[in-house]
């Protein structure tokens, strides 16, 4: 089902924004050519999260995942602000796994705005989270993509949130927003959710469920704001001389958002 709302542009003009508002989908996924085979025990994820604005610069955002260390050893990489075809060639570009749900068709930009996840072990199950309140602005729908990854033996279930804005929803709504995810997450042993949160301070909402956040004392990942997040469930301790987490900076003007990353140890 796709629902329309207009949105008042310059002189009067107006734009419908087109919420994909059917749990089903639209729904992309594919499978890398030539499957690799990484070994899981007492394996590391190095998960990663990267809001292209506006899924605009995907070459720049190739560059970026392929060269900037740590991001080319990625594990799982979710991405915020994509389109079915820049997921494609993003996720082929690593040799990855994907699935990709668009929230709505973007007023702005006329087309697919959503969540992706792609992963370097196999996507066995995968689902759309419709989040709570429509957007106050540009009446927008939000989405969590959801995806359980096979590593190994173990599933572990992983979220790419982009919760809405400070002026599109209030903060209780935002956390009403995040308290669906976790509701989903809640019968998972393993659980990664990972995005642009548009908050800092959500991250409470996940540590009151038993989550840790390891990018909590990160800085920036926007010109003023530290919104973009790791939250982990169910991974064991790791080891304490190795770095949790960091922001890539050098991303040669891709995004408005600079992409994080955080490990998380297998138990």
């Amino acid at each position: 089902m796709r629902t329309f709302s207009a949105v008042g542009g310059g002189g009067g003009a107006c734009r419908a924004v087109v919420n994909y508002q059917s749990p089903l989908g639209p729904r992309y996924a594919g499978v890398p050519a030539s499957p690799a085979t990484p070994i899981a025990a007492n394996h590391v994820l190095r998960v990663v999260t990267y809001n292209v604005q506006w899924g605009k610069h995907v070459d720049r955002a190739i560059n970026v995942l392929t060269t900037r260390a740590p991001l080319p050893d990625a594990d799982i990489v979710v991405l915020q602000e994509m389109d079915a075809e820049g997921t494609r060639r993003i996720a082929d570009a690593l040799g990855m796994a994907w699935v990709y749900y668009p929230a709505a068709v973007h007023p702005k930009l006329g087309h697919d705005f959503g969540n992706a996840i792609l992963s370097r072990w196999p996507i066995v199950a995968d689902e759309k989270l419709l989040l709570p309140h429509i957007g106050g602005l540009r009446h927008a729908q939000r989405i969590a993509t959801a995806a359980t990854v096979l590593v190994g033996a173990l599933q572990v279930r992983v979220y790419s949130a982009h919760l809405g804005t400070p002026s599109d929803i209030r903060p209780s709504k935002r956390r009403d927003q995040a308290d669906a995810i976790l509701a989903d997450a809640r019968t998972y042993p393993l659980v990664i959710v990972a995005g642009d949160m548009n908050s800092h301070g959500i991250g409470k909402e996940f540590v009151a469920h038993g989550f840790v956040w390891p990018t909590e004392h990160n800085g920036f990942t926007t010109a003023v704001f530290n919104w973009d997040h790791v939250f982990l469930k169910g991974f064991a301790a790791p080891s304490p001389d190795r770095k949790l987490t960091g922001i890539v900076r050098d991303t040669l003007g891709t995004s408005d958002h600079d992409p994080v990353w955080a490990v998380a140890q297998l138990p």
